[in-house]
């Protein structure tokens, strides 16, 4: 996956101040009297949970004033408690001001992902991975599948490009499955399949792959795959994964489950800037 560095987020959280503030500033803050006026802030968790995107939080108070001086009182990853200080922060009125909304919004949107991702990765046992999928904001990618990590799962393939999974849309589209098949082993990437069924899983078995897929199965129809994989494969499992069911799932022995909803469903975390 590629690595968040301090390039990207200057690119991602100028686009979100200028989505803030185009054409024409923050009328607001420019009628104060006091706008210059060098004044103390801080930002509080209104609930338990992981936090996570502090340094885009950082940046955008950053971009707006340079004289802005950011003290975080937790790392990202680490669990916070509800009325805890999250970070300080001393910059001239109008930076603050200005910077709050954007600057809250990368913090919530990611502190979410992760105290949802913590959620799940503690219901399953100690061998199941929880991972995130594609099924991201756009342009935010990177920052989500960030925020996964801090929350204790794992990434999924980041784009297109990484791996090859070869999905039921790929193979109706090709109809033969083992010539698609032998020309994605060739390429030496990392190959999953997905299978819907035992019949599914039978006419890929004894081809050298990594990794499969076995999607919206029933639990049962999962441990009679996994007993004919005989651990030759890293197996994985998807759809409708949900924290009521996560940890049956897990039980089943298998590898790997890839929820969804731990980005496209996660609700922003809960937390307040005070002057």
């Amino acid at each position: 996956m590629q690595k968040i560095n301090q390039k990207y987020i200057n690119i991602v959280v100028k686009k979100a101040l200028l989505e803030d503030l185009s054409p024409k500033g923050d009328l607001t803050t420019n009628l104060l009297n006091s706008k210059n006026k060098i004044i103390k802030a801080k930002i509080i968790a209104k609930q338990d949970g992981v936090i996570s995107g502090l340094n885009f939080c950082k940046t955008a108070f950053k971009l707006i004033g340079k004289e802005t001086v950011f003290i975080q009182k937790i790392k990202d990853g680490k669990k916070i408690k509800k009325n805890k200080v999250i970070a300080e922060i001393t910059a001239k009125t109008k930076t603050i001001l200005i910077a709050e909304r954007t600057a809250l919004n990368f913090l919530n949107h990611a502190s979410g992902i992760s105290t949802l991702t913590a959620r799940f990765v503690k219901k399953v046992s100690s061998k199941t991975k929880i991972c995130c999928t594609r099924k991201t904001t756009p342009n935010l990618r990177l920052l989500e599948k960030y925020a996964i990590k801090k929350g204790g799962g794992h990434n999924h393939r980041f784009n297109l490009s990484d791996e090859i999974l070869i999905k039921e849309n790929h193979i109706t589209s090709d109809i033969i499955l083992k010539n698609l098949l032998n020309k994605a082993i060739k390429t030496k990437k990392l190959v999953t399949v997905e299978v819907e069924n035992i019949y599914q899983l039978k006419q890929v078995l004894g081809f050298k792959f990594k990794r499969i897929l076995f999607d919206n199965m029933s639990l049962n129809q999962v441990r009679k795959c996994l007993k004919l994989c005989k651990y030759k494969y890293e197996t994985e499992y998807s759809g409708n994964v949900n924290l009521k069911n996560i940890h049956k799932i897990s039980n089943t022995g298998v590898d790997r489950i890839s929820v969804g909803s731990l980005t496209h469903s996660a609700h922003s975390f809960d937390s307040s800037l005070l002057i």
